[in-house]
């Protein structure tokens, strides 16, 4: 092993805050390294775990790994089994099971490691992301075998060898570490934001409360406070003018409270629609047809309306949506409309990165 590399893991056993890929290290290197660390280290990591309230954070990756572990556990009893239609369904159901591991894994990349680079942490979001996109990759080609009949042991023992391998990283250096770094305010924000992920295989477990000093992070000077993030007024103007579609918003009194403005409009507007019945914006031609998608979407009968048509020699797709709040009140509608010639046009695949026109600065 190199200098260089025994440095590294000098520092990562030391609990050091470094960005080994800022050194030069490579994110391949870096995977290897992980490994490397942990086969080092396996029998000195395995500790007794720092006890946590049910239901903080960490108490429910512990208890979604130990519903891994039963599910690997099933599957490597189906795999002793022949192929008999028994053993076939027990494949399947824990094959089933184990894709849940995809809300483990990312509550874990966009919590954790996002609050770990916080503390000057990047580690982990390096090189554990780049093996669970591994296991992802693994439990993929193993669904693809099972769709096919195939019920080869060895690709399937090497996703579980690699779903079992994750869960020791996790148990003995990730959430030690995130429970060593993490203040009290940090994980009630994991907490708070871990239902948009949802949990694997099993719910949190009651008990854990954040502390009465938690509130969510405060809007910057001049910015909109929303339940997803923080924008100045210029970002999320420049984000409406930069959307590739043209949305308008029609209040639950039918009349135009916003439209975005961007420079390739599929239908003009200007300010003086604003407050305007959207009804008066129409020809009268299409007012009975207005009306018709405002009462539905008030009353509830509809949710979405849609049509498309060639405009100007573009083909134009537009959408109506209802927004209810969180207690299903009608608050209005949304309009989205889209140039949609371009992607109508598309064929085949591009999955390698093209440009198709040079920035002019």
């Amino acid at each position: 092993m190199s200098e260089f590399l025994q440095s590294i893991l000098r520092r990562v056993n030391a609990g050091e805050a470094c960005d080994p890929v800022a050194e030069g290290l490579s994110k391949g290197q870096l995977q290897s390294l992980c490994d490397l660390h942990t086969q080092m280290t396996r029998e000195a990591l395995t500790q007794i775990a720092p006890a946590v309230a049910p239901g903080h954070p960490v108490d429910t990756f512990r208890q979604e790994n130990q519903a891994l572990r039963d599910a690997t556990a099933r599957m490597r009893d189906a795999m002793r089994r022949s192929p008999n239609p028994a053993a076939v369904l027990a494949w399947r159901q824990a094959y089933n099971d184990l894709n849940d591991v995809e809300k483990h894994y990312q509550r874990k990349e966009h919590l954790l490691f996002s609050i770990l680079e916080r503390h000057g942490i990047a580690g982990p979001s390096t090189a554990m992301w780049g093996k669970d996109d591994e296991i992802r990759a693994m439990l993929k080609d193993l669904g693809r075998a099972l769709r096919n009949g195939d019920y080869n042991v060895a690709p399937a023992e090497s996703a579980l060898a690699a779903i079992e391998e994750m869960m020791f990283k996790e148990e003995n250096i990730l959430l030690p570490m995130c429970l060593k770094k993490l203040t009290a305010e940090e994980w009630a924000e994991v907490w708070a934001c871990s239902p948009r992920y949802g949990w694997c295989l099993v719910p949190p477990r009651e008990g854990y409360r954040p502390p009465e000093s938690f509130e969510p992070a405060a809007a910057p000077k001049g910015g909109v406070q929303l339940p997803t993030g923080n924008l100045t007024l210029d970002q999320l103007t420049a984000m409406f003018a930069h959307l590739p579609v043209d949305v308008t918003f029609v209040d639950a009194n039918d009349r135009v409270a916003f439209f975005s403005e961007g420079p390739d409009r599929v239908f003009a507007r200007s300010r003086a629609i604003i407050g305007r019945k959207v009804q008066h914006c129409h020809p009268p031609k299409s007012v009975d047809t207005v009306n018709q998608i405002l009462d539905d979407f008030r009353e509830g009968r509809q949710s979405v309306a849609e049509f498309w048509l060639e405009f100007h020699a573009r083909f134009v797709h537009v959408r109506y949506f209802a927004v209810r709040d969180a207690d299903a009140k009608y608050m209005g509608t949304l309009e989205v409309t889209q140039d949609a010639t371009k992607i109508r046009a598309l064929a085949g695949e591009r999955r390698l990165l093209q440009y198709d026109s040079a920035v002019v600065n």
